[in-house]
């Protein structure tokens, strides 16, 4: 049995959190209105909240250009394709057509060389044979 594992907490260290800038105690200004009735009014003047700068939206948004440069770069890679398929057959139609011109080529070579046996060209020996006369199983020339 194996020997319990005992974990001792740690203590956390709480670090005093940095002071808050107090600002100045000043009393806001008092207003007084009176009313057409003669009744008056005091209260604190509230000063209205200024409105954030505009930001001017742009013409177009942003995923549009996004979406219209997606499409051009797809256009660019079909156009890349259309263009390596277009080199692939071409170079296949190339590589076919030199191996028949070989083909042709080399048979044309052994068919000159078939056919110019029969003269008297060349390195063969050759045997003509014209009064031959065949006695009692013996060759006489």
């Amino acid at each position: 049995m194996a020997a319990p594992e005992v974990h001792q907490p740690i203590p956390l260290v709480m670090r005093p959190a940095a002071p808050i800038p107090v600002q100045p105690l000043t009393a806001p200004s008092v207003a007084s209105v009176v009313l057409p009735d003669g009744r008056i009014v005091t209260g604190y003047a509230i000063n209205p909240a200024q409105p954030g700068p505009v930001v001017a939206k742009p013409v177009v948004s942003r995923a549009a250009v996004n979406i219209a440069l997606g499409g051009f770069g797809f256009l660019a890679v079909c156009g890349g394709l259309l263009l390596l398929t277009t080199f692939i057959a071409a170079l296949t139609a190339l590589v076919t057509q030199l191996i028949i011109l070989a083909a042709v080529i080399f048979g044309g070579w052994i068919a000159v060389q078939v056919f110019s046996a029969s003269g008297h060209q060349g390195g063969g020996t050759t045997v003509n044979i014209r009064k031959a006369v065949i006695k009692r199983s013996h060759f006489r020339g």
